[in-house]
């Protein structure tokens, strides 16, 4: 695994929030190896290290699996404001990287793998490797006499949208009739869609089964168990291997990295400072705001806010209120994403360069690649300051290739929003969609904009 943070392990392992941790450890609650270590920012490798808090060890484990039987009325995401979530129900769970392999509708039942190994979640969700998914509905309306051709051939959804050839078994036929559908890939509300097309309705929804990995049937909704040892290995012994397939970043020269959302974890952080800071003047802060600012410069964000909230700071005084108040969380609550440290390793062994083409401004991309110890890693460092136009413009992304001397050909761009991807294709370059909370409802957008979507960095190591 490597090293990690002190305070950023304690976190993941469900000890406490970022603050409370660092309060722990600088109280003396914490040893390693048996010694009492009050730095937060120091780095062990916990498979290697005994760590323990108030005496009691904290375990580390690598990998989790488990498999749930998702009921109605649960969202497949790890955090939501408004409704349980698949990673809440199970409740054993230590590590705060725990996601959902693959997403269900609220309403939709079944198997479902919780997991934290994103190269295993990858191989099972990619449309290219085409792993079977199988699922029992109940359909509204009478099924064209051809229906099984029709799914066999793929059907187009929307007027655009292909389907690739599924296989549809009717269990029983009437006005609401039950079928069973494998289907090889898994475009947004796809099994619904796919009945929608042939003018029917499904009315109840289950996934029965993932690849090899098929629904306990003893599981009652939301009740869940750990993978057996034999459906680990049977899991992965049908992935492909990632050795025979070509690397999506073969013959890629340079690598250009937004900042928040895509290679450290602060989207929250803009989210919590826009509500302070309208709140100083008996503001609130509107559901539309990010989305109104999304791939803004950090001046041309300063501006807008200035006219939509009529402030009458100026724009240097609101760029200095923000760099103030988000400096000092940069430093002390920011963590790489998953992944990221050994990816940005991994590239420079291979000589690959490396940029930060960001909107914030300098002073902030400095705080956090400083207290990251990241800065080392990078040829340059843009800002949307230093060019024409924000994103979706491609300016930043041209400028960061002319600067090191890279063609666009040769660059491969990774964003969380899609302004950002938006700006990395319009520079003639590919561009991977970083997985990230904050754009969790962006997902289908961010997924038909890019070449790529990834859940973290572990899924391009070798």
């Amino acid at each position: 695994m490597g090293t990690m943070r002190l305070d950023k392990f304690l976190v993941e392992m469900k000890q406490g929030s970022r603050s409370e941790v660092k309060k722990i450890i600088k109280s003396g609650r914490v040893t390693v190896d048996g010694q009492t270590v009050r730095e937060p920012e120091k780095k062990f490798d916990p498979e290697c290290s005994e760590i323990s808090v108030d005496g009691q060890t904290v375990a580390y484990a690598s990998f989790e699996y488990f498999m749930l039987n998702k009921p109605q009325g649960v969202v497949s995401a790890t955090e939501d404001r408004r409704f349980q979530t698949v990673v809440d129900l199970i409740d054993t769970a230590k590590r705060r990287d725990l996601f959902p392999a693959g997403r269900l509708d609220i309403d939709t039942e079944g198997l479902l793998l919780i997991t934290n190994d994103g190269k295993l979640a990858h191989q099972l969700l990619s449309p290219k490797k085409h792993v079977d998914k199988v699922y029992f509905a109940r359909v509204e309306g009478i099924l064209p006499k051809d229906v099984k051709e029709q799914f066999a051939k793929g059907l187009t959804l929307d007027g655009d949208v292909k389907t690739l050839p599924a296989q549809l078994e009717i269990l029983q036929e009437g006005p609401v009739s039950e079928v069973r559908l494998t289907i090889r890939e898994g475009k947004f509300h796809q099994v619904k869609r796919m009945f929608e097309a042939v003018e029917c309705r499904v009315v109840y929804l289950k996934r029965l089964s993932m690849g090899s990995l098929v629904l306990d049937e003893a599981l009652a909704p939301g009740e869940y168990r750990r993978l057996t040892e034999e459906e680990i290995r049977s899991l992965k012994s049908t992935e492909p291997s990632c050795t025979q397939a070509a690397s999506p970043l073969a013959g890629k020269k340079a690598f250009l990295f937004d900042l928040d959302g895509t290679l450290v974890d602060s989207m929250w952080m803009w989210g919590a400072i826009d509500v302070e800071y309208l709140g100083r003047f008996g503001l609130e802060c509107p559901p539309d705001l990010q989305k109104s600012i999304e791939g803004m410069s950090f001046s041309e964000t300063a501006a807008y806010f200035k006219k939509r909230f009529n402030l009458k700071a100026s724009l240097e005084e609101i760029k200095s209120d923000w760099i103030s108040m988000s400096i000092e969380k940069y430093r002390n609550q920011v963590f790489p994403k998953q992944g990221a440290e050994a990816f940005l390793a991994y590239a420079a062994e291979q000589n690959i360069k490396m940029a930060i083409c960001t909107s914030n401004g300098r002073e902030m991309v400095d705080a956090v690649l400083s207290s990251l110890k990241l800065a080392g890693y990078f040829d340059c460092i843009i800002t949307g300051c230093e060019v024409e136009a924000g994103k979706p413009s491609p300016d930043i992304y041209l400028e960061a290739a002319r600067r090191i001397g890279v063609s666009p050909e040769e660059c491969a761009v990774f964003e969380d929003v899609p302004a950002g991807i938006l700006a990395g294709k319009r520079a003639g370059m590919e561009v991977f969609a970083v997985e990230d909370e904050y754009s969790l409802g962006m997902e289908e957008e961010k997924r038909a904009l890019s070449d790529f979507y990834i859940r973290d960095y572990s899924e391009l190591l070798p």
